[in-house]
């Protein structure tokens, strides 16, 4: 049996990072886990960081902003995954330094974990989001450092649980508003099924310098069909509100940043198509779903239902 990759993960005690974590030590990879000095003295951090530890973690002092303890860091391992929030994404350029020093890295997975970001039609609305990605992308192979991106698109804790109702906690039950034609697909897919993927990539060549594009066939929907499962799961119609496209770009321009962001993410995915409007083959990335059926998932259905 061939030899597991040994991992860092950065980012460990955040959402997705702390399902990365736990992947990565149940699929038997030696798991190294960046903390910062600030962590210890957070106990919700400080608890995730023991777990870990106690499931087999390694935990490394360092962080993002000191580049000789990512350098000592990225020494231990093979793999570095950084799953940092999408709002500190260019903080990963002296990790992406520390990596090309080391020179002992097989690939590099940043922090993306949302739609492609070089395939986003909203460039100019968006405050630079996805640019900043796209500008990491850019680095690593100018750099020629091996990688693999993860386009997951949506995760369901955002929109879904509102059933993408802004200024809403849960899903409506009397009206709803949907935006554009609601025929517009977008994808949603849950922390824990994302870090069963990624680390199912670490050590797979094929998917070596692509990009890997989770579509589930249970997880892709328009917002229309998303409605009528929530109906199906209440027993109950709802009052349909639609919000045609210029509508939703004045709201846009009269809401101020970052209370937009909300918005222009409806617009990227529902409006614009930015999660379906291509296909997966067309860009020369890999289907996760085809590369690892064998893996379960959590359904949009399956979703709903614990909201009900």
């Amino acid at each position: 049996m061939e030899k597991k990759s040994r991992v860092l993960i950065i980012g460990a005690t955040g959402n997705l990072g702390y399902h990365l974590a736990q992947f990565s030590l149940q699929f038997c990879h030696p798991t190294f886990i960046l903390v910062r000095d600030s962590a210890f003295t957070d106990l919700i951090k400080l608890q995730k960081i023991n777990t870990l530890c106690h499931a087999g973690a390694t935990a490394v002092r360092g962080s993002l902003e000191d580049e000789k303890s990512l350098v000592e860091a990225v020494k231990l391992v093979d793999v570095v995954i950084c799953s940092i929030p999408s709002k500190q994404v260019l903080d990963q350029k002296l990790l992406i330094k520390a990596i090309k020093r080391a020179g002992c890295i097989k690939k590099f997975i940043p922090s993306e974990f949302g739609a492609d970001p070089d395939k986003t039609q909203i460039s100019h609305m968006d405050y630079n989001f996805y640019s900043r990605k796209s500008e990491i992308r850019r680095l690593i192979e100018a750099e020629g450092i091996s990688y693999t991106y993860i386009c997951c698109n949506l995760l369901m804790r955002y929109l879904l649980p509102s059933l993408i109702q802004p200024g809403l906690e849960t899903p409506p039950r009397d009206k709803v508003t949907v935006f554009g034609d609601g025929n517009v697909k977008g994808v949603f897919m849950k922390d824990e099924d994302v870090a069963a993927f990624t680390i199912c990539t670490i050590d797979d060549p094929r998917t070596l310098n692509k990009a890997l594009y989770l579509r589930p066939p249970g997880n892709v929907y328009s917002m229309n069909e998303l409605v009528e499962i929530w109906e199906s799961k209440i027993g109950k119609k709802l009052e349909k509100i639609y919000v045609p496209e210029d509508q939703l770009l004045m709201k846009i321009k009269e809401t101020p940043y970052p209370d937009n962001m909300i918005l222009i993410f409806i617009y990227s995915v529902f409006i614009k198509g930015d999660h379906t409007y291509f296909d997966i083959e067309s860009t020369g990335g890999v289907d996760g779903m085809q590369l690892y059926p064998q893996l379960k998932y959590t359904t949009i259905s399956e979703y709903l239902e614990t909201l009900v």
